[in-house]
């Protein structure tokens, strides 16, 4: 186990992949929440364009920009945590070169991130060589990329299919192979076999970091409020290791009864 004290840097994983040591990442999206999470000891928190999903209420990650994302950065960032913070470089935030990628990068740096992370395989090699050659570490994603939506016509397992199309199970060996050799440290592999999630974690020289895509990853992702259980969502990859949407509803419920009725406020928690 890594020490409590001593920060999770980018050089860590792959020495925990030489290992054979799991790396744990979680997202989240604000100070309290990166406190716990980090007091947990997880290794990595990722501060993800899932908050699109699971914060502002939309339907796909699409519209969340690098303004906000930068914002839930530095806030997570507040918490100081030991755990390595990667900030999710959002839609449009690098798809229009090279320049805007490092740009987009190196505001998330500033805001407190100690990686970045951006979807694709070959189409985004180039931008993951430039980010890199800045000397800003970078986490490939690849598999189901919520980026590309509307590609996929919706959230869909990728790489059942043969084929160099994209999504297809050759393309994604494709993918993954240009990732690691255009420097990414890391590599998210989701909604995929675990057959094949499998067979690239035995191919790259990176850690792998699977969500969706079985247990041969060097590491797992889950989001926050999926482990937790505070959201009503389910799915086929998530585990809910609690219940806090029944344990909230239950606490604000007893609580509005208490102020209905007079209970609440009682002397002991008034002003004298």
């Amino acid at each position: 186990m890594t020490s409590a004290k001593k920060s999770v840097t980018v050089p860590d994983f792959a020495r925990m992949k030489s290992e054979g040591q799991r790396i744990v990442m979680v997202t989240a999206y604000d100070a309290t929440f990166a406190a716990l999470v980090d007091d947990a000891g997880v290794d990595c928190i990722l501060v993800g364009d899932s908050v699109a999903t699971v914060v502002q209420g939309h339907s796909n990650t699409i519209p969340v920009t690098l303004e906000e994302m930068a914002y839930h950065v530095k806030l997570v960032a507040r918490a100081n945590p030991r755990a390595l913070i990667v900030g999710d470089l959002p839609f449009g935030s690098y798809q229009v070169g090279v320049g805007q990628a490092i740009a987009s990068a190196a505001t998330l740096i500033k805001a407190g991130a100690g990686a970045v992370k951006l979807e694709g395989g070959v189409n985004v090699a180039d931008s993951i060589a430039a980010i890199a050659r800045m000397d800003i570490p970078v986490m490939g994603h690849i598999g189901l990329t919520p980026q590309s939506y509307h590609r996929m016509g919706g959230h869909k397992v990728q790489g059942r299919a043969q084929g160099n199309e994209p999504g297809g199970r050759d393309r994604l060996l494709d993918d993954a192979h240009a990732v690691d050799q255009a420097g990414a440290f890391a590599l998210v592999i989701e909604g995929v076999p675990s057959d094949l999630a499998g067979e690239i974690t035995r191919k790259v020289s990176i850690p792998t970091i699977g969500i969706g895509a079985g247990q041969e990853c060097d590491g797992q992702v889950l989001v926050l409020h999926d482990l937790l259980g505070i959201t009503k969502r389910d799915f086929t990859f998530a585990k809910k290791y609690a219940n806090l949407h029944a344990t909230v509803t239950e606490a604000i419920e007893t609580y509005a009864a208490e102020v209905r009725n007079g209970e609440w406020p009682d002397s002991a928690h008034s002003y004298k």
